[in-house]
Formats: structure tokens, sequence, C-alpha cells
């Protein structure tokens, strides 16, 4: 895993949180800022699944479990897009509060990635 890449992904996952957390507090439904910085933290973890296939054919394998990074790596990918068709089908403002959390699940998820890679 690319250090840089992984805490660039971590800070755009908590931005989108707080976008998400800004939104829901002005008493708003999902809207293209909070879909839209969810659907780029999924795009990001889309990146990080060719990283972590191309990593370590170029000589930096995984120090940990490579199975607990695979899933930790596939269900982080699942998050944000299971999500965000959640909050498109349920307009109401509560959505906003889930994209926060799914935001914040997938940035300690990526932080665990990076430990368990080494």
């Amino acid at each position: 895993m690319i250090v840089w890449f992984g805490i660039a992904q971590i800070v755009l996952a908590l931005l989108a949180a707080l976008v998400c957390i800004l939104e829901f507090s002005r008493k708003r439904g999902p809207n293209d800022y909070t879909l839209g910085a969810t659907l780029l933290v999924g795009v990001l973890l889309i990146a990080q699944v060719v990283v972590g296939i191309v990593q370590p054919v170029a000589g930096n394998p995984v120090v940990g479990d490579p199975l607990e990074f695979w899933m930790y790596l596939i269900v982080a990918l699942l998050i944000p897009f299971g999500a965000a068709f959640w909050a498109l089908v349920d307009r109401r403002r509560t959505a906003n509060l889930v994209l926060v959390v799914v935001n914040f699940a997938v940035a300690v998820m990526l932080y665990r990635m990076m430990v368990i890679w080494g």
C-alpha cells in the first residue's frame, strides 16, 4: 500500500464525513455534494484495489495477513456504493447521517489496512 495514497484517502474520507455532517446539520437531504464526496471515496477505493494488486508484484508485499487486508478492502469498497444507493432511494435528511458514518468507517478501515500492510 502506498503510504501517501492511503493518507490521502483517509483525509478525503474524513472530509467527506465533514461535508455530510454539515449538510445534516443544515437539515438538508442528500445532494450532489454529499453523494459526490461519498462516491469519490468509493472511486479511490477502486484505485486502491489496483494498487493492492500491483504493489506485491512490484516488490512491496503485505507484512500482515493478506486475507485480512483484502477482506477490509472489499468491504470498504462495497460500503460507499451501497450507502450512496440507499441515500438515493431514501431522500430524507437522515441519509446524510448514514453517509457520515459510512465515510468515517471507511477512514478507520483504511487506517487498519495501512497497519496490516506494514
